[in-house]
């Protein structure tokens, strides 16, 4: 969704039993090259190393909160780094600054949210 306008910038449906990192690429190969990525906000289940890949490839930053058990990556290429600056932040401020990601409250519906902000 383009958090500016409101307007759905790609869908993907899946079951319950599936997860939603496995389809982050295909939601953002939805959004064409020509079209630039300002922010891509999600909930913790993106919080992988192919989600994290993909949203680097298309020179977005990812706002994803690190998993209660997120442990450090090694570093080792630009998605660990921007991660581990991510998981040392929440370390430091504490898990609070999550109510700052997508809403994620029994009355949003869906519990898994995954925002597009164009620039």
């Amino acid at each position: 969704m383009d958090t500016v306008t409101s307007h759905i910038r790609a869908v993907e449906f899946t079951s319950s039993s599936d997860g939603c990192s496995p389809v982050l690429p295909a939601l953002l190969d939805q959004i064409l090259e020509s079209q630039e990525i300002g922010t891509m906000i999600a909930d913790g289940t993106y919080d992988t190393r192919r989600c994290h890949t993909r949203i680097i490839d298309r020179q977005a930053n990812a706002i994803i909160p690190i998993r209660k058990n997120g442990r450090p990556w090694k570093e080792d290429c630009p998605t660990a780094i921007a991660r581990n600056e991510t998981l040392r932040a929440t370390s430091h401020y504490g898990r609070s600054l999550r109510s700052a990601g997508p809403d994620t409250t029994p009355e949003a519906g869906s519990k898994r949210r995954c925002n597009v902000s164009m620039p």
